[in-house]
């Protein structure tokens, strides 16, 4: 069964960053000021870096509308973000887009 959201329905994304060797500081300096940003922007209602024990930085994302993510993807601290960000990952960041299925309890059992 694939799920399907609509545009107007709210979305949650993770984005998964690889720091290269060396570089989990400069991955750092290059996401607080892109953080500060994307808090202004329409539609932004969660953005925030998470450490994971591998050593890569997740980002959870949510957004108002898939419309408003789009624009983010194309906006300017995006830009500023991979030009920070150029050299410094060993891999490409992983961007997911999830559709929630929520069930239990309202509050708790969805972003």
């Amino acid at each position: 069964m694939t799920s399907t959201a609509n545009l107007s329905d709210p979305v949650v994304v993770t984005a998964v960053f690889h720091p290269a060797d060396g570089s989990r500081e400069a991955v750092l300096g290059a996401l607080e000021p892109a953080i500060a940003a994307v808090h202004r922007e329409p539609g932004c209602l969660l953005y925030a870096i998470h450490d994971a024990p591998d050593g890569t930085l997740l980002m959870i994302e949510k957004w108002e509308s898939l419309a408003l993510l789009d624009q983010h993807g194309k906006g300017e601290a995006v830009a500023a973000l991979h030009v920070a960000l150029d050299g410094h990952l060993a891999s490409p960041t992983e961007v997911t887009r999830l559709v929630p299925l929520p069930m239990g309890e309202e509050s708790k059992g969805a972003l």
